[in-house]
């Protein structure tokens, strides 16, 4: 479970670039229509897969979402609940209930720490298959057969969002930051009907991360097997036992 805290904070910290988001965004070019997932609560079940090209490891997850508030998450491995995550507007919990410990990571240090914004939206936009960085006026479009693009700088990092112009679902992001090369590819595929919307029930992310003790490669695979969005009121519950440490 400390590798799986490790590089779920870490894609978290990836996902997110640029240090400075106006409250209130400028309307977005009219001539690129991207289908976006809207909701109030979303609840899923997937198998997830880690792999460090070190070793692989691989879990069940059940994934609450209360939208713009709150991610839960539980974690089981061949049948034992291995751990769980909650990731609010504030900060990111993870326990291990194998190990009996847990982790906290506020987004203003590892904003400090690693150089690059850590909001709580842009991690809750990539698990929903939305665009994870808001478009602003200035966003350059290129219109092909295959992809519409979306291009966007945010500071040090470059982004090019790829959007299928049939359906107009956003299909791969591809991220870059220019000071260290640090990059990170998403890729979303196998989109089924949720609601009125279609959601990618298959996603691949992939990280090149350089670190003080060499590059970090590093792939998370979401295949899930069930997606439902709707009013209905879900609960969050998540406690951590006092005997357990604080790593």
């Amino acid at each position: 479970m400390k590798k799986v805290a490790f590089i779920l904070a870490l894609a978290g910290i990836l996902f997110s670039c640029s240090k400075k988001v106006a409250p209130t965004l400028p309307p977005a070019p009219p001539n690129l229509e991207i289908q976006e997932i809207d909701f109030e609560y979303f609840h899923g079940k997937a198998r997830m897969v880690f792999n460090d090209n070190k070793k692989e490891r691989e879990v069940k997850a059940h994934i609450r979402i209360r939208k713009d508030s709150v991610i839960w998450m539980t974690f089981t491995v061949i049948g034992v609940q291995g751990g769980r995550a909650l990731i609010n507007k504030d900060s990111i919990t993870i326990v291990s209930t194998v190990d009996k410990e847990y982790y906290v990571f506020d987004y203003a240090s590892l904003s400090k720490r690693f150089n690059v914004e850590v909001s709580y939206q842009t991690i809750q936009s990539a698990f929903l298959g939305n665009l994870i960085v808001p478009r602003q006026e200035n966003d350059q479009i290129t219109q092909g057969t295959d992809y519409n693009l979306l291009h966007q700088e945010r500071g040090p990092v470059s982004l090019t969002n790829f959007i299928n112009p049939t359906t107009k679902k956003l299909e791969k992001v591809e991220m870059k930051e220019s000071s260290t090369n640090n990059a990170i590819a998403v890729n979303y595929s196998n989109f089924q009907p949720v609601g009125d919307k279609i959601y990618p029930f298959n996603g691949m992310i992939n990280i090149l991360y350089r670190t003080a003790g060499g590059v970090v490669n590093t792939s998370i695979t979401l295949e899930y097997n069930k997606a439902e969005v709707g009013d209905k009121e879900l609960k969050f519950p998540f406690n951590i036992p006092r005997k357990y440490d604080r790593r």
